[in-house]
């Protein structure tokens, strides 16, 4: 197959992809992948979808790293950032709006990078293997419909993902107002051997715009934290 034709073809399948993890129009992918507004902003431009990310050159040093998955408008990720300014943060969120507002917020804060991207494939695919000391996934959709069930991010699938890409003792911490989707995680962790529940030490963490939104209604709200453990063999 002459170069042309197979650059072209390459051309057409990367567009395809990002349109997919992107949830956008494959016309589109270009300016909403890369906008012009985002540029040497603390926004990640993916070269490739199949490398794991360079952690060190991204950030510019070696820092233990705490990803926010589904980060928002970015007030939690920026908050705790400025909190602990020693670490390195990652925020992950696939909407244009939200990044946007995440991209103001984190332009000044040296220790945070943003990627435009589906949670499940940058766990899976881009974050290196035992390079995160801790992930936060906090008021997921919870998809309460029987027919949308499936929808959830929270799987066995995405647990073995999430330990892979956890460091030794590593941990994840989960929050949603739905019990009956926290129930169903506690029992996908306490299956994964990978995994220790351990009493969650929340106390010190800024509250997310959700949080603030349910507690003001008077909702409670179930925190589940696993520790990464080596499975007994």
């Amino acid at each position: 197959m002459p170069l042309a034709v197979r650059s072209a073809l390459f051309g057409l399948l990367r567009r395809s992809l990002l349109s997919f993890l992107l949830s956008v129009p494959a016309r589109e992918v270009q300016s909403a992948h890369r906008p012009e507004s985002f540029r040497g902003s603390p926004l990640i431009e993916v070269d490739s979808l199949i490398n794991r990310l360079d952690l060190e050159k991204i950030f510019g040093r070696r820092a233990a790293l705490h990803v926010d998955l589904g980060c928002g408008d970015g007030s939690f990720l920026c908050t705790l950032a400025q909190r602990i300014p020693e670490k390195n943060f990652l925020g992950i969120e696939r909407l244009l709006a939200r990044i946007r507002g995440a991209t103001r917020k984190a332009a000044k804060i040296g220790n945070v990078r943003l990627l435009r991207m589906e949670n499940s494939y940058v766990v899976r695919y881009l974050l290196p293997s035992r390079s995160v000391e801790t992930f936060y996934l906090l008021f997921p959709d919870p998809w309460p419909k029987r027919r949308h069930l499936r929808r959830r991010i929270v799987t066995d699938n995405f647990l073995s993902a999430i330990s892979q890409a956890l460091a030794e003792n590593g941990t994840f911490r989960i929050a949603t107002d739905q019990r009956e989707y926290f129930e169903k995680m506690k029992e996908m962790a306490r299956a994964n051997s990978n995994f220790a529940i351990i009493d969650p030490t929340v106390a010190d963490l800024p509250l997310t715009k959700f949080e603030k939104t349910f507690r003001a209604q008077g909702a409670s709200i179930h925190w589940l934290e696993l520790r990464k453990v080596s499975p007994v063999r």
